[in-house]
Formats: C-alpha cells, structure tokens, sequence
C-alpha cells in the first residue's frame, strides 16, 4: 500500500535505545536515493542525530518537526536538501521531548504526522523514512500512525527478542484502534559481529520466530558506519566501499525488491 500520493511511509521503530536505528534510517535513505528514488527522511528524536548524521547541525534547523507534530506549520516548511542528491530532510529540536505533553489534549494527538503528511510537502516523494525515538510514546504512535509499515532494526544481543515482541504487541494496538493497514515491512539484523557466537545464536533465534519477516541482509558492527555521523555524512559518503555502507546498499536492494513482490500480490 502507497498514500494518495504516491509515497511510501515507512517508520523505523525499536523502543530500544542503540540498536541502529538512526544509521538505518539515514544510510537506508541515502542508498534509495543513489538508485533515483527522491526519499524524505522526518527525524522524530529529541537527540536528532538523523539530522547531524545528514550534515545538519543544530545550529541551523530552523523549524523542525517539532513543529509538524504541534501544528505550528506545515511539513513543507521544515523541509531541508540535503549533501544526497534527491533526499530530503525534516530536522528534529530537544523540544521533542515534551511534545507528548503539548498535544496530549489534542483530539487528533495520534494523527498530527498523518494530517501533515496529508498536506502538499512541496516534492513529490517515492519514500518517507521516520526515525523514530527510542521509545514507545506518543511521538512513537505519530508515526505508526502515518506510515504504511515498520521496519525494525534488532541489534544481536542477548535479549533481542524479548524486546521485539514488546514491540510487536505495540504495533497490533496500533493497526487494531489507529491504523487498519499497519504492516511489518521487516526486521533488520544490525551490529552483527561474525567473531561473535551470541550474534550467530541470536539471529538464528530470531530468524526461526520471525521467518521470512527478517531480512537476508545484515548489518556488520563496523567503525566505519560510527565514525560518519562525527563528519556530518551517511556511511555511504563517508566511505562507500566499507562493509556497512555495503549492507546498506544491499539492504536497499533486498527492500526494493520486496516492495515490488508486494506489489504484484
């Protein structure tokens, strides 16, 4: 499913702090954006490192989604180019962290982003990618509320699993009362360590539970991928030939793919 639009809403969500989801957003962004898709990426975290990490420091933000999700102004507004040729940004502010509270009266508290996105955002985009805070709370529900599915990064790590069915659970709320049409787009194995046999057992664990939701593709723990937001550059500008600016590419790839399959269902 794609809006009225065109567009393909896709949220990046674990409620899980440190599992890449920021890195998935933004190198994900900017490899479907190397291919010639036009993507827009929402950077829905009071820390906003999506925006850092795409050459947008604080200092220079403007008017962020902050602003979306309170009804100050519209998503167009807010919208940055980027150093990638055809992505897009919507920065994020600290304000962030206490939206919840401003809009909690609101009757359309869950709907702010959907209604924005509703609205002509000047571009006509292929994909909007929302990175997500790491946690499951109102500005959490905004976006599950506005995308067509979730993608989820899962770090490989001991309790991995317990998290995603906490998360999961979250999501069937959401498409029961919210969102009929909520899908799980996938689940993206990260910080995979090769040396590491608890990386191994985990994403084996996770791809007996989740089948053919988990994606082939899996993200490698690499400096590389930690050293770019540091410069203000994706990964993949930073240093394409890497092993993570390669997954990504890969991911992209598989992603594609797999919405061309939904497609011809």
């Amino acid at each position: 499913m794609s809006d009225k639009k065109g567009r393909r809403v896709l949220a990046v969500v674990n409620q899980k702090g440190g599992v890449g989801k920021t890195t998935t957003a933004v190198n994900l962004g900017t490899a479907l954006a190397a291919v010639g898709r036009k993507v827009l990426v929402i950077d829905l975290d009071a820390q906003g490192n999506a925006s850092t990490g795409l050459g947008l420091p604080s200092g220079d933000r403007g008017n962020t989604s902050y602003d979306v999700l309170t009804g100050a102004l519209p998503l167009r507004n807010t919208i940055h180019e980027t150093s990638v040729p055809g992505l897009h940004l919507c920065p994020a502010s600290p304000d962030l962290s206490g939206v919840d509270l401003e809009i909690v009266e609101n009757e359309r508290r869950a709907h702010m982003l959907l209604d924005a996105l509703a609205k002509d955002t000047g571009v006509s985009y292929d994909y909007v990618i929302i990175d997500c805070p790491p946690s499951l709370s109102l500005v959490t529900i905004n976006a599950m509320t506005a995308c067509h599915a979730v993608l989820v990064p899962l770090q490989c790590e001991f309790y991995a699993l317990e998290g995603l069915s906490q998360l999961l659970r979250t999501i069937e709320r959401v498409r029961g009362s919210l969102n009929p049409g909520l899908e799980v787009q996938g689940i993206v194995l990260t910080m995979y360590d090769a040396r590491n046999r608890l990386s191994a057992q985990v994403a084996a664990d996770v791809r007996e539970h989740m089948g053919s939701m988990v994606y082939k593709t899996v993200i490698p723990r690499n400096v590389r991928i930690s050293e770019a937001p540091s410069h203000g550059k994706p990964a993949l500008l930073y240093d394409h030939a890497c092993a993570g600016s390669q997954a990504y590419i890969q991911l992209a790839s598989e992603l594609l793919r797999r919405e061309r399959d939904r497609i011809a269902a």
